[in-house]
Order: structure tokens, then sequence, then C-alpha cells
């Protein structure tokens, strides 16, 4: 047994090797989150030696960029070993290359911003100037991406030629989707970071500012949709596995995957309704673009009520909601994601606001950006993260989960729940009354106003001392399942789809054309307001230091 469960843990090397060094990221990156959290609810001050801004800097960081990739790249090459069939060599020389970029691209982030030489935040706008060899470390982690995307593609393409006039699995389908819209979506900041070195440098004097931060969101709104992605593929696939149900459509799923795709990239707009160089007329049609994106969201709520209530009524549900009290609300796996599923109803309304310009005028740069922030990614998109935990890490180290852990399972669960409520809602009410995104404690004098912040700014930093009690419960937790937990067999919890669907149609897997779709409503969004941006340019700004 032990050879056998060695020789299973050395075929399963990369996924788990991935999902350890996430782990480690979201403990690193939770603990500053604590930090950060207890400055802002003026529980004390951190030193001038490792400030509020840096702590910001790494806290995003380490979340919002290690910690989502590294979960990503292992999840989706273990659903590729699983429905592909073993990796090639080709591909498995790339995805260990990626890693190895993604090590080398960390390492100079974080230690540009631990010299105090990179406080920009995780956006890093110019004028604030970093050393260039942050912005190199940047580009170890887009290269990153490419890599793992092409080992992915590569995949695909080897499994259709083997297996002619099938279609693709449904997760390797999910697969080639994510990857395609991250690469799309990082060729704007690729460009904006290979304009940024020589300015860095002092090769170049100025940076035009407004088109930076264009490419910078033309990737940041896009990277909040991979992670949606992302997750949605779990609750398309894995879910009715998990409550004994079928896909409901295959062909559905697959359309919500192209559109996501060809729809997302133009949204970016919505993050600078405010800013000055933009028409009303462009930014209108952006609004469109953005709200494009509830269409595939509302066919996704629409699918995983059908797979909900279908199951819920197989096992015995009756009336009008029978069917949901049935629902195995007590196992750990299902209750994740559920969680996830729910809050993303409450994120995606929150999101509407911020793509029309009057709502946005009051929301804009306060902290409830930064709570609707934390309800889609900290809950809809980590939630489902963490559902996958429990049954992904045993599948990959050979291992079984016990009663104790899943019941441990369970009060983090209820922890990070309740700790991001407390957290997130807070936010969102204290920055309709005003409060500042991205500003250390301060009562600006003893203002009435900002006094007036505290009871909320309490609540906010008591939850986050929750979530980061939520984040040493998860880590034990995956620490335990990939070394300590008894040895046993934990099957893979892929769907099938109903008896009686339809045949998925052929145009589906016709990827060439998609890709062309996406970059005609990408430059149908991008081409004039970037032309018009370098032709009527600024003279440029020269760089800044604020810290």
């Amino acid at each position: 047994m032990a050879n056998t469960i060695q020789t299973h843990m050395k075929n399963n090397t990369l996924p788990l090797v991935h999902f350890f060094l996430a782990f480690i990221m979201l403990l690193i990156g939770g603990t500053l989150g604590l930090l950060q959290g207890l400055n802002r609810g003026g529980v004390f001050e951190l030193p001038a030696s490792f400030n509020y801004y840096e702590v910001l800097t790494l806290h995003g960081i380490l979340l919002i960029l290690a910690f989502t990739t590294l979960f990503t790249n292992g999840y989706l090459y273990a659903a590729i070993r699983h429905t592909l069939g073993e990796l090639s060599k080709t591909v498995k020389i790339l995805a260990w290359s990626s890693l190895a970029s993604f090590l080398i691209g960390s390492v100079l982030v974080v230690w540009m911003v631990l010299a105090g030489e990179a406080t920009v935040m995780y956006t890093f706008y110019p004028p604030m100037q970093a050393s260039p060899w942050f912005y190199i470390g940047l580009v170890f982690v887009v290269l990153c991406i490419w890599l793992a995307g092409l080992g992915v593609f590569i995949s695909a393409f080897q499994w259709k030629r083997k297996n002619k006039g099938q279609h693709l699995p449904i997760l390797a389908f999910f697969a080639v989707g994510i990857y395609t819209l991250v690469i799309f979506g990082s060729l704007g900041v690729t460009v904006e970071v290979l304009m940024l070195i020589p300015w860095a440098f002092g090769w170049t004097e100025t940076i035009n500012v407004m088109l930076s931060r264009t490419l910078f969101w033309s990737f940041g709104h896009t990277l909040v949709n991979v992670w949606y992605l992302v997750a949605i593929s779990v609750w398309y696939t894995i879910l009715p596995k998990i409550i004994g149900g079928r896909i409901f459509s295959d062909t559905l799923a697959r359309l919500v995957v192209i559109l996501i795709v060809i729809l997302n990239v133009p949204g970016g707009f919505h993050h600078q309704i405010v800013d000055p160089a933009f028409s009303e007329g462009l930014k209108f049609m952006h609004v469109f673009m953005s709200l494009s994106i509830a269409f595939p969201s509302l066919m996704t709520a629409f699918a995983m009520f059908a797979v909900l209530e279908r199951t819920g009524r197989k096992r015995g549900g009756r009336g009008l909601l029978g069917w949901l009290w049935v629902l195995p609300w007590g196992d750990v796996r299902f209750l994740t994601i559920m969680i996830a599923m729910i809050s993303f109803i409450i994120g995606g309304a929150g999101g509407i606001a911020q793509t029309n310009n009057q709502l946005n005028q009051v929301v804009h740069n306060s902290l409830w950006v930064v709570g609707h922030f934390h309800i889609t990614v900290g809950v809809t998109v980590v939630m489902t993260f963490f559902g996958l935990v429990y049954w992904l890490i045993p599948h990959l180290s050979g291992r079984v989960m016990t009663p104790f852990i899943h019941h441990l399972g369970m009060f983090q669960t209820a922890t990070w729940t309740v700790g991001m409520a407390l957290m997130a809602l807070s936010m969102h009410a204290v920055g309709l009354f005003g409060a500042p995104r991205r500003t250390s404690y301060t009562t600006y004098g003893d203002s009435a106003t900002a006094l007036g912040w505290e009871p909320y700014l309490s609540f906010l930093a008591t939850g986050g001392t929750l979530l980061f009690f939520g984040v040493i419960l998860i880590v034990y937790i995956v620490f335990h399942l990939m070394f300590f937990a008894p040895k046993g067999d934990t099957p893979f919890m892929d769907s099938r789809v109903e008896d009686n669907a339809h045949p998925t149609p052929k145009w589906t897997e016709n990827w060439g054309l998609w890709v062309i779709v996406a970059v005609l409503i990408i430059s149908m969004g991008y081409v004039v307001p970037l032309v018009d941006l370098i032709e009527n340019a600024p003279p440029g700004s020269p760089p800044h230091r604020t810290w």
C-alpha cells in the first residue's frame, strides 16, 4: 500500500506542488490581511519600516495574483490529466517551466516590495514608479500564464487528434476557455509592463499615464472573470456529482464558456468611468459591453437551479421548495460551493452598480469597491476553491478525508462566511458614507464624518480576524489531507450529462472561429480609444515616489 501511495503522489506531483505553494501564499497573504484589517480598524499602527501600503501591496499580490494563479494551474492540470490522460513529456516540461517562471517572478516582485522599492499597490499605476526589477518580475508571472496555457492547448490538440470526431471532455473544454481568456486579457498588461520597464530604468523620461491605466484594466477586469470561469467550471461539472445529479446541458455549459471568452475583455472600461480621456459615447458603449457578461451569468443561474431542483426531487423533495431542503447541506463539499453561488448573486448585483456612470460616481474609490471585491473573489471564487480541497487533495495524494476533518471543514466554512460577511458588508456601508479605498487609519483631525466611520471599521477588523482564523484552519486541513490523512482511494468528482440530453453541436468546438470573434469584439472596444490615446498623447508624466 505504501508503495502504491508513493507512486500515486509521484504521478500527481505537479498539481500537488501547485496546491502546496498556493496555500503557503494564502497563509502569508492572510496574515498580511489581518495586519491590514486591524490597522484600518484603528486597533494599532504599523511601523514605518513595514507600513500599511507595503502590507496592502503584498496582500494584493500574494492573494490576487499568486494564490489564484497557483491554485488554478494546479486544479486545471489535475483536470486535464484526469480527462485527457497522462500528460506528454512536452506538456510536463511546459508546466514545470511555467511554475519555475512564476517562482522567479514572485521572488523578484516580493523582494522589491519588502525592500521598499515597489509600494505601488497590486495595480502598479504610473506615475508612481517601482524598481524596474518589480516590473521584470511581473513579466515572468505573465510568462507563467502563457506557458501553462500552451501546455493545456497542446494536450487538447493531442487528444483531439487521437479521438477524431469526439467532443473534448467538458472539463478540458473549460480549461481551454480559461487559458484562452487569460491570455487575451494579459496582452494589454504585457504591453504596459514593457512600457514601464524602460521608464523605470530611466531610459525614457515620461510615461503615458492614461494609456497605462487602460492597458492595465483590459487585464484587471478580465482576471476577475477568469476566476469566475474557473469557479463555474466546478459548478457545472463537479457540483452535480457531489449531490448525486447530472450535468443539466453540455451544450449550454460550452456556450457559457464561449460567451465569457468573447464578451469579457472590453468590459474593463467600467473601471475607468471617472477617467477624463474618454468620450461619453465610448463609456456608454462599454456599459453595454460590461453588462453583456450578465447574460452567460443568468444562463449559469438557470442551469444551476435546474440541476439542484432535479436532483433534490430525485432525493425525495416535494412541493415548491421541498427539493431545496433535501440537498446535502451537511456535506462540506456541497455547502462551500452553495455559499459561493449564493454570494455571486450579491456580488453580481453590486457589480452592476460599478458599470454605470451615476452609481459609479457614488462608490468609486471608496471602501464599497473593496467590499464588493471581497464578496466576488473572497467568497464566490475562494469558497469554490475550498470546496475542491476536500476531495481533490485526497484524490491526488492517495488519501481519504476523515469525519474529524469534515467537521473541522464545516467549522472553517462557518468562520469564513461570518468573517467575510462582517468585513465585506461593513466595507459596503462605510464606503457609501465616504470612507476612501486605499488609506490607512486616520480620523482626519477628528472630523465628525470620519469619526462616524469607526463602528463600521471595528466590524471590518473583527471580520478580518475571523478570516485569519479561517485561513489557519484551511491551511491545516489542506496539509493534513496532503500528508497525514489515512491512505485510501478518493475518486475524482466529475459529472456526466443527463441520459436524455441533446447531442452537443459541433460548432461549439470551433475555437478558431471563437478566437476570431473575440478579437473582433476586443478590437471594437479598444482600437479607437488606444489609437486616440497614442495619437493625442499628453506630454506624459515623470516618475513619482510617494513613499
